[in-house]
């Protein structure tokens, strides 16, 4: 890995560093070689009070990578780009899309909550729409999933998208993944998973040839209710599948913690957790 490479979660569910709000979202900030740069930001701008307190200069990102088009990742876009309105941020071109969740109760007008894009964020000078693949240099290229052989994650089951039809399951299209060359490393950088693990790592390798040496990646297993039999056995089944790659798995966010404590009693110091405002430390 470059020597300079730093890795650090500016914001996730969960208490970390003293000083540094946790809320439900998710962001990275990433320091490379040739780059500074972002994965996501957030839902809000604790996320830029978050990288004040860690003492990161966000004036200086020049890169910003939104994994998909959520409020709980793209929050912080719009005080972002007021204190930098020169990083290019990539998105896939269906991001800013009607994305919603179905809270389920039934008989009520605001069953369905709206859980995409501020819509502004489209219109910024800086907003780099992509549709695809893409290869930003030769250290940092995207990529969308193509053909998925396994199941998508149970939780995505209450993810719509609003269409003039009325709502129908969200497809995931509007996801994208980003993978950092670095010294040697390969590191593989996901929101939310929504597409799979699985399924994004069997892609990754299709596309790339040969193992991430790092994922970094929520796994969209985080539930408000406990959790069926049945799905216990795809959280554990998830993890064993996991285990089979030399790779390590760094996770947070949505993973949510009972799922992440069953996945780590399986795959041990394979996978690890990152807390809000944690340095991800690439053994």
């Amino acid at each position: 890995m470059g020597e300079n490479m730093r890795i650090v979660n500016l914001i996730e569910n969960t208490e970390g560093v003293k000083g540094c709000a946790s809320a439900h979202g998710l962001s990275f900030y990433v320091e490379t070689e040739k780059h500074k740069l972002l994965v996501d930001l957030g839902p809000s701008e604790e996320t830029i009070k978050n990288a004040e307190v860690l003492g990161i200069d966000l004036k200086a990102v020049d890169t910003v990578v939104l994994s998909h088009g959520h409020y709980d990742h793209s929050g912080g876009i719009m005080p972002f780009s007021s204190i930098n309105s020169t990083a290019a941020i990539y998105m896939q071109k269906s991001a800013p899309g009607e994305y919603y969740a179905d809270d389920g109760v039934a008989e009520d007008r605001d069953r369905y909550t709206y859980i995409g894009i501020d819509k502004n964020i489209a219109d910024l000078p800086q907003i780099k729409l992509i549709e695809g693949d893409y290869e930003i240099d030769d250290q940092l290229t995207l990529f969308t999933i193509e053909e998925r052989e396994e199941d998508v994650p149970f939780t995505n089951a209450r993810l719509l998208e609003k269409k003039d039809s009325g709502y129908i399951r969200d497809d995931f299209r509007h996801e994208h993944f980003l993978v950092i060359k670095d010294g040697g490393r390969h590191i593989l950088i996901s929101g939310c998973a929504h597409n799979g693990i699985v399924n994004i790592l069997k892609e990754y390798i299709r596309k790339f040839g040969e193992e991430p040496d790092v994922v970094i990646s929520g796994f969209h297993l985080m539930k408000k209710t406990d959790y069926s039999d049945a799905q216990m056995r795809v959280i554990s089944d998830t993890a064993k599948e996991l285990q089979k790659y030399h790779t390590i798995f760094y996770t947070c966010h949505c993973t949510g913690i009972p799922a992440y404590d069953a996945m780590h009693e399986i795959m041990g110091d394979q996978l690890r957790y990152v807390h809000s405002g944690d340095e991800v430390v690439l053994g």
